[in-house]
Formats: C-alpha cells, structure tokens, sequence
C-alpha cells in the first residue's frame, strides 16, 4: 500500500504561520463561520469518544460563536461516519472527530475503503493519547511483566487475551505484545469492551489489554490487577505500574487516540483557525481535568504533526496486522 501523505502538502507552511498567530487566523478566515458547524463522530452516543467531543463542541461554540452539533454516524469500525466527513462540502461547515481504526488500522485491514486517507481527509489537530493498562485475572499467578511472560513461553497456547474486536486497539495491542515479547497466547474477540472486562474478572480470560477510564473501577475494586501501561512514560491515575517498556518489552508504546479532521479542500485559513481554537480548548480546566481523569494525555500542536502522526501510526500497525494476518470481521 503507498504512503498516506495526507491533505497538507501547498497548504501546510500557511497553515503553520497561521496557527502561531490567532489574530491573523481570524482574520484570515474572513467571515467563518456565519452558521452552525456539524461535528461527526463515527462512533455510537454514550461512548468514549462521544462523551470527549460533545464537552469539546460546547467549548468550540463559545469560541466561534456558533451552535456546533454533534452528530453520531457509526459504523464499520468509524469508517461509516469519517466517510461522511471525506466527501462533505470542504467548507468548513462539516468537520470530524478522527480516530486509530478508520484513519490509520482499517486502509490496511479493510480491502476496499469509501476514502482515501491522503487524498481526502485534511488533519487538524491531535486532541489526545489513550494510553492502555495490561490487567490480568487473578486467577494468573504472574505479579508483573517479565513472569508473565515466562508463565506464557512455559504454558504457549494456554494463555488468552480479549478484546472489543477485531482491529481496535485492544487487540492489536495484544498482537503486537505478542510478537514482541515472542509468545504464543490466543486472541478472543468480543462485541465491544463491557463484555470482555466482566469475562476478564470473572477469570475466563487470562489478561486484557484497556483503556484507563473503563479498566480503573475493576482495578481500584480488586477484581482485576494491572501489570503495566503502554506509554512511553507511566501515567499519572496509576503511577505505581510500570511501562512495558520499563517492564521487558523494549520500545513498546501502544495509544487508543482521537483528533479533529476535515475535508481535504477546506481552506487554510479555516483549518488554522480551528487549531487555535482546538489548542487553546486544550488548556481549558475543564477540558484538562477530563482527559486527565480518563487517564489519557491531551496533545494538540499542529496540523501537520498530527498528519505525520497518523502516518506513523498507519506504518506501525501495517507491520503487526500484515505479521498477525488480521483481518477484518
């Protein structure tokens, strides 16, 4: 598969300046936006990254002036609704919330997609990094990494990991741990998160790897125990457990993330007006204490950083995909 070379190349150094400087972006931007601005999540209401980007749109709003409406268009692992936003009126009207598995897992995973990362979708920010924590059953005697490998290398085959599908981060999180680490543990996918995280304390999966907010009330209970996080560095709502890298498995980083998008086309002075805004929503105490609690790491930075993001992640996750022979359900 050729490189995503996503929608900022000619436009990328104005958008740079742009975003350095608010009052030019503003006044760049002329009269945008002059009416409501449609927010797509391709993802079903209630969710994670729902609850993010419905506290992100009132806090948009007030810094635009106008209503922005989230609207829920799930489907097909996010590619239903990042669909929707690819072929939008390039505006500025209809933007989207981009995420892992429609941007940079399923243009490898998937046979045929609806868009072309690289021809269609323009980045706009990176909102955040959500770490995962590797938990295990108390029923598996392994107290950290290192015998929690050797436990898997002396029993290979025995050892089972869930996950909320096919392609999400939880799984490819165990494929790559798998690789990694040079083991033999069996994959077991469920439909959706909620179903795998009570197997998981009830001892009928061995280890899991999940994203802080959902696995932190099993683990404050007792019910679950964690081994380590996949961050570079450890997180601050478990400090205590250690990295996988600090842990035996060298280089390991995993992150389940989301950030703003748009159609390719929009103009630039409208994305570097977006930016500004997403950065400094960024920095609003509501905002920083909500991703904080969810144990996720607010990012931001520029359009074209996030774009170079979602291409090395595109890569990174094309080699484990194509290792495991993953394919889509």
């Amino acid at each position: 598969m050729k490189p995503i070379r996503l929608a900022v190349a000619g436009v990328v150094a104005g958008v740079m300046a742009l975003s350095l400087c608010p009052a030019r972006a503003q006044q760049a931007a002329g009269a945008w936006p002059t009416k409501s601005i449609t927010l797509i999540v391709p993802y079903a209401a209630g969710g994670f990254g729902d609850t993010r980007m419905r506290l992100l749109a009132r806090k948009l709003s007030d810094k635009l002036g106008q209503t922005v409406v989230v609207e829920n268009k799930g489907g097909a692992g996010g590619v239903i609704g990042t669909a929707i936003v690819a072929k939008a009126t390039p505006d500025g009207y209809t933007i989207g919330s981009g995420h892992l598995a429609p941007l940079a897992v399923n243009p490898t995973m998937m046979e045929k997609m609806p868009y072309d990362v690289s021809r269609d979708i323009a980045p706009v920010i990176l909102i955040e990094n959500s770490p995962l924590v590797l938990s295990v059953s108390n029923a598996v005697p392994a107290k950290n990494l290192v015998e929690l490998i050797a436990l898997a290398k002396k029993e290979p085959g025995k050892l089972t990991f869930g996950s909320s599908g096919i392609g999400g981060a939880h799984h490819l999180s165990g494929e790559m741990f798998r690789e990694d680490a040079k083991i033999d543990i069996v994959h077991v996918p469920y439909k959706g998160g909620a179903p795998a995280s009570t197997d998981l304390m009830a001892g009928h999966l061995s280890m899991m790897f999940e994203m802080g907010y959902a696995a932190m009330p099993s683990i404050k209970a007792g019910k679950i125990r964690p081994i380590a996080v996949t961050s570079a560095k450890r997180i601050e709502v478990l400090p205590e457990v250690p990295t996988m890298a600090e842990s035996g498995v060298p280089g390991f980083e995993s992150y389940n993330w989301q950030g703003i998008i748009a159609p390719a086309g929009t103009p630039a002075p409208i994305i570097a007006r977006l930016n500004v805004a997403f950065n400094e929503i960024l920095k609003d105490p509501d905002v920083v204490n909500a991703i904080k609690e969810s144990g996720s790491q607010a990012e931001g930075g520029t359009p074209e950083a996030f774009g170079k993001f979602i291409e090395s992640e595109r890569q990174k996750w094309a080699k484990v995909i194509k290792s495991a022979n993953i394919k889509p359900e």
